[in-house]
């Protein structure tokens, strides 16, 4: 029985019309264990993480400046959310949530975060709803703590994970892997050890075609011990910060391939939800809570 990292926190008090749908960190869990899903006792809450972790990712400077509230202005705008200790609570309890849920995927085979896939954050600077980039800094938690050899991060939210390519780019024991629009935000991208960027209206068929065949050939290429997987939904037609023409059906048989890969190569996965920007937010629950129903219909 799988692990699911949450925290009161997640649901993160915003100004009222901002653009991001803070509410879907409550009734993500709340949906989960209504249908049945999941069961109370898969949640845990994580803990604040120890500074060594985060600034083994992050550069100490921009750290303390977060920890201070004292962030330049002009790099607050670029992330999007007003500055406050509670944030600052939220995005370290968000990043021990990834790192525990990493450990608990050696033994659950598969592991989850509510929230995280925070790949806009750079090693000294955030942007795009992103502070601290949790699944970078389990990683490198993995790697430092000698519980993985070779991390594969496989990046399906429609953007590219830019910070996650900054972060890693001089280091060959992560391989970052992104599929994202060509034409969608960073519109000035980083450069992944292997990126796919898609054309505008990408469909169902396209779009699963290419990851059924480019994962087993990156898993059989890299030999990960371990596997990040950010499952943006994102990727939906009905999407406000996308532009592919993903059903509901097809963002789930993305997870499936995706799943059924880490079970075939027994390969141990930690998934953090990432994006989802459409209208109707029973929308982004259902494509959200799709990614655990397909988990357990594979790794159960």
């Amino acid at each position: 029985m799988y692990s699911i990292a949450y925290h009161p926190i997640y649901k993160h008090p915003l100004p009222e019309g901002h653009r991001f749908p803070m509410i879907k960190y409550e009734l993500l869990p709340q949906q989960l264990l209504y249908e049945g899903t999941v069961i109370d006792r898969q949640f845990f809450s994580p803990e604040l993480p120890n500074l060594e972790d985060i600034i083994a990712v992050h550069d100490k400077e921009y750290v303390q400046q977060l920890l201070d509230l004292t962030l330049d202005p002009r790099a607050v705008r670029k992330i999007g959310f007003p500055l406050s200790s509670e944030l600052i609570e939220r995005e370290f309890r968000l990043a021990q949530g990834t790192i525990e849920g990493a450990k608990n995927a050696f033994k659950d085979k598969i592991a989850f975060n509510i929230a995280g896939g925070t790949h806009h954050a750079y090693s000294n600077r955030g942007e795009a709803f992103c502070l601290l980039n949790d699944q970078a800094i389990a990683a490198q938690y993995l790697l430092d703590t000698k519980l993985a050899k070779q991390i594969l991060i496989i990046d399906l939210d429609v953007h590219q994970g830019n910070g996650t390519a900054e972060i890693f780019q001089n280091n060959p024991r992560v391989f970052t892997f992104s599929v994202h629009g060509k034409s969608n935000y960073p519109f000035k991208k980083e450069h992944s050890d292997l990126d796919i960027a898609l054309p505008d209206n990408t469909s169902d068929e396209d779009y699963l075609e290419l990851i059924s065949k480019e994962i087993p050939k990156l898993i059989n290429q890299v030999c990960p011990d371990f596997i990040f997987y950010l499952s943006g939904v994102d990727i939906l037609a009905t999407d406000k910060l996308g532009k592919l023409s993903c059903t509901i059906n097809g963002c789930k048989e993305r997870d499936v391939i995706v799943f059924e890969n880490c079970l075939k190569f027994q390969i141990p996965v930690q998934v953090s939800m990432g994006g989802g920007y459409s209208p109707d937010i029973k929308t982004i629950i259902d494509a959200h809570a799709n990614t655990y129903r397909m988990a357990n219909e594979i790794f159960t």
